[in-house]
Parts: structure tokens; sequence; C-alpha cells
């Protein structure tokens, strides 16, 4: 079943260029990354416990135009030096989660296994579930179960991550992500069929639909100007736009 708002993806012509301006700004601080070798893709990884924002940018044009994700970077980089790309949901039992998909009509692939070589030579493995297309106003959106013999989701590797703080002094978790759409409606029922997410009104009200993944919210709004990712990671409250997202940052006190 589909258990958290795994990962969202950003598209930079400069991932290392998008960390360093989000350590000085907001006090968020990213870890490693690594290549998609077979996608012409690199990355870096802000790590808000099992959640993560992945800053994606691309280091081979010819490779990343013969990939489903890769394309999709590289079309948003032609418009911009940075932008919302997409979001990955948590699933701790992918194949059955396709089956459950395909019985409702879900256009999902089967799983697909894919990996990432860190830096210091060890390997991320995941499998995952995807879309034929990214979705015109939600981008990739995808399944994905970790391999959690593998790099970076180990326990050891889980147990280190959950006490790491940022600079601003918390340990982040990302609390919500709220994405603009034209018709709430139309998408909810195409994510439900799709997906498998069940909405319902939101308490922010203005015709937005909320659904909770686990101790997240993934909230869909007419309203919204920009993507707006929703982070409890510091002592100070802080709202801004970078990277063509809204970052909002809440302290403890704030929940």
């Amino acid at each position: 079943m589909v258990t958290a708002l795994d990962h969202v993806i950003v598209a930079c012509t400069d991932p290392d260029f998008a960390a360093a301006e989000l350590e000085s700004t907001l006090g968020l601080r990213a870890g490693g990354g690594g290549r998609h070798d077979a996608h012409g893709t690199y990355n870096r990884l802000i790590w808000l416990g099992d959640s993560y924002v992945e800053l994606m940018g691309v280091f081979d044009p010819a490779l990343a135009a013969d990939s489903w994700w890769g394309a999709h970077i590289s079309r948003l980089l032609g418009d911009a030096p940075a932008a919302y790309a997409g979001v990955a949901f948590a699933t701790n039992d992918l194949a059955a989660d396709v089956d459950r998909l395909r019985g409702m009509g879900s256009p999902i692939s089967d799983p697909v296994a894919g990996q990432r070589a860190r830096p210091d030579g060890d390997v991320v493995r995941w499998r995952i579930g995807r879309l034929p297309a990214p979705d015109p106003e939600l981008g990739l959106m995808f399944l994905i179960e970790h391999d959690t013999s593998a790099a970076e989701w180990r326990p050891a590797d889980r147990a280190t991550r959950a006490a790491e703080q940022h600079p601003g002094g918390t340990a982040g978790r990302l609390v919500r992500l709220e994405l603009p759409v034209t018709d709430v409606r139309s998408t909810t029922l195409r994510l439900v069929r799709e997906l498998g997410l069940q909405f319902r009104p939101s308490l922010a009200g203005r015709g937005a639909r909320d659904t909770s993944l686990g101790a997240q919210t993934l909230r869909l709004s007419p309203a919204a100007p920009v993507p707006t990712m929703t982070i409890r990671a510091g002592r100070q409250a802080t709202n801004t736009v970078l990277l063509g997202c809204r970052w909002e940052l809440l302290t403890v006190s704030d929940l």
C-alpha cells in the first residue's frame, strides 16, 4: 500500500548551485546524490527523514532524450533554470499495488528495477510502477519501493538519517505538498483511478482537496500559484519562492 510522499523532484540546470542556494537561504542542507547513468541525469538530495527533495539535472542530453524521466526534465529546463518536476509515492508492496490498480483500470506499468551509483561507489536500488507519461499539470507521478538491503535504505542508514539535523537546528520533515490544478474534481478522479489515492475536501477551503499519506498530506488546489512544499525544519518560520516552488518552513510550535 502507499505509505508516504517518498520524494518531490525539482528540475535544476545546476543541482549543486541549487543545493547551495537552499542551504544559504533556508538552512536546508543537501546530502549526497549520484548519477543515473542510463538516463543522463544526476542529483543532490535534501533528506527530510525518509522523504526527500531531489534536485535533478541533466549531464547527457542525448541519454536524457531517450529516458522517460530525463526527457521530462530536459523539457522543463528548456523553459526555466528550475521547476517542479514531479512526485513519487512510497509503497511497501509494489507488486500488490500494481495488481490492485490494474484491476481499477490504471495504466500503471509493471514493476521496473532501477539504480543509482553514489560517488562513494555504493549503489541505491529500487523498483517503480509508473504512468505512461507525465501528467500535464502534476508532472512525473509514480510508485516506488526501495531495496532495504541496498544503500540509503538499510536500517543503519535510516537511523543515522533520522538523527541528522539541518543547519536550522532541527531534523527536517516533509509535512505537505500542495500542487496547483485547474480542475480539482477531474484531477482527483484521475488519481483515484491511476494511483488509488482517495481525496476529501480540504480544511484549507478554496476548493482544495487533500489525501493523507501516513503523517503527510498531498493537496490539490485551484488557488495555489506555484507548487508548495511545507517542511518542519527550523527554529524560524519562513515562506519564500525558490527554484520555481514555494518553500514553507514551519517550526515545531507551528504544527
